[in-house]
């Protein structure tokens, strides 16, 4: 058997999305379970509609999810001469031929179909011409179209979808080379797939109706087809298409909001794909060691944001402390105020990390998190706790707690709880009720991590310096309070 090659070819019409990459995924990890290569193309042809800056952001999503081709990026605007050659042989064997309508007339032809309720397709009238019924168009540029058979049938086997055929009387005579000498997607993609030695084209279940046409395209230019794996679709949520309008992220936009790259491509991996019906967390070893297309499903997978993000939270819980603590400073260089100081001390950060790591669904989550660390001030307000507390006795509270504090010697985890929760039974408190008046003082904030831990890390001068603010903010609230 000759050794397994697969490719990604993606269009740079738009950057794009996680279930783009998805078809990726697929193509690199079937290729690395059978020990073969995995290439990069570029198909650019559609110079019309292309994106700038959409290249860059294929080659970087890739390289992010350590997705590394073993050949190219080849482009194929820089290949027309192979295209152009075999449009030639085409139409000198007999199996392609020029056109000379007009955009105007495939138009009119089109509408007219239409009226006529039948389905819209070229009506052959220049595959008929003889060259002297040609030579009357001289100076146009034609477009060259494939000579599809009148009749016959196309069978093939996908290696998913398993038999599939196709009338030849439902196809019409396609264009494979435009007048401006660039190739269609159809000629270029079967010219490359034997140039460069494509066993198997995994692809998006889109291309599955194109199929018939390549295989044509084959069989008139002499190649061996390569094997085909139509991939199923994936659907937005609401269960339409999957795009960026339905939700569809993209992978820049996934590493900007924090997600890590093995939880995308553990998630990415399962769409479409199982390996049993109950394991769900793989390492990229596990899934190169246990991918299969005998696991791909026939059944649309479903783009589920919320099931990344949980996937997201196992995977930064996972992660050591050391590492965590690395990932985390640079989102916060990134995401915190202005008015922090920078740069962001990385032992001080070293100490938050271990606060909030099992609270963290995604790196971009962060900031919010934990910016009362690093602010100069909180905004204590004493109405989120009137309720349970009045406004009197939060100050009564406050002043007696500062003063234990500041006799504190020790200002750890367990000298701390050590000291207020008796407090709290002294003061005739909750130990609850205490220790969310403080954390609100501290913090700005009805929730964060552990308070003992919190106030070891803010250290003793911020606490007592935060706690005399809240102090001071009730003193000039307390006439409208």
């Amino acid at each position: 058997m000759p050794k397994v090659r697969t490719r990604y070819a993606p269009s740079p019409t738009g950057f794009p999305h996680a279930g783009n990459i998805r078809t990726a995924l697929f193509n690199w990890l079937f290729a690395r379970s059978q020990g073969g290569d995995f290439i990069l193309r570029i198909e650019d042809t559609d110079i019309q509609r292309r994106v700038e800056g959409a290249v860059e952001d294929i080659l970087g999503s890739l390289s992010w999810l350590n997705l590394l081709w073993d050949e190219g990026p080849y482009f194929q605007s820089e290949r027309l001469s192979y295209y152009q050659e075999a449009a030639r042989k085409l139409v000198e064997e007999g199996h392609a031929y020029p056109c000379y309508c007009s955009p105007q007339r495939l138009k009119e032809l089109r509408e007219e179909q239409v009226k006529r309720r039948e389905p819209p397709g070229y009506d052959r009238r220049c595959r008929y011409y003889s060259w002297e019924e040609r030579g009357k168009f001289e100076g146009t540029t034609p477009v060259i179209r494939f000579k599809v058979p009148l009749s016959g049938e196309i069978q093939f086997r996908d290696l998913i979808y398993g038999e599939v055929s196709l009338k030849c009387d439902t196809i019409d005579d396609f264009i494979i080379l435009k007048s401006d000498g660039y190739p269609t997607y159809h000629l270029a993609s079967v010219v490359d797939d034997h140039l460069m030695g494509i066993t198997h084209v995994l692809r998006a279940e889109e291309w599955l109706s194109s199929t018939p046409r390549h295989l044509l395209l084959y069989e008139a230019l002499g190649y061996s087809p390569p094997a085909f794996a139509h991939l199923p679709m994936i659907l937005s949520p609401d269960k339409g298409k999957l795009s960026k309008r339905t939700g569809a992220p993209g992978v820049a936009e996934l590493w900007r909001k924090g997600y890590l790259p093995e939880a995308v491509v553990n998630f990415l991996a399962l769409l479409g794909w199982a390996f049993d019906d109950k394991t769900e967390i793989f390492s990229m070893d596990e899934l190169i060691a246990r991918f299969s297309l005998e696991g791909v499903s026939l059944n649309p997978a479903v783009f589920n944001l919320q099931k990344l993000t949980w996937m997201n939270g196992l995977y930064l819980r996972k992660k050591s402390p050391e590492e965590f603590a690395r990932l985390l400073l640079s989102f916060l260089d990134r995401d915190l105020s202005s008015s922090v100081r920078r740069p962001l001390d990385p032992d001080y950060v070293a100490q938050v990390a271990p606060l909030i790591q099992e609270r963290m669904r995604t790196l971009g989550e962060a900031a919010e998190a934990t910016s009362f660390f690093f602010m100069l001030e909180v905004n204590f307000d004493p109405s989120l706790l009137k309720k349970s507390l009045p406004l009197l006795k939060m100050q009564t509270t406050l002043k007696v707690a500062l003063e234990n504090l500041e006799l504190l010697s020790s200002f750890d985890t367990s000298s701390l709880e050590k000291l207020l929760r008796p407090l709290a039974e002294s003061l005739n408190l909750k130990a609850g009720d205490l220790f969310q008046l403080l954390r609100l003082a501290l913090t700005g904030r009805t929730a964060s991590p552990p308070l003992f831990q919190t106030m070891e890390v803010l250290g003793k001068e911020r606490c007592l310096h935060r706690i005399e603010r809240a102090i001071m903010t009730i003193e000039q609230n307390v006439p409208s309070l």
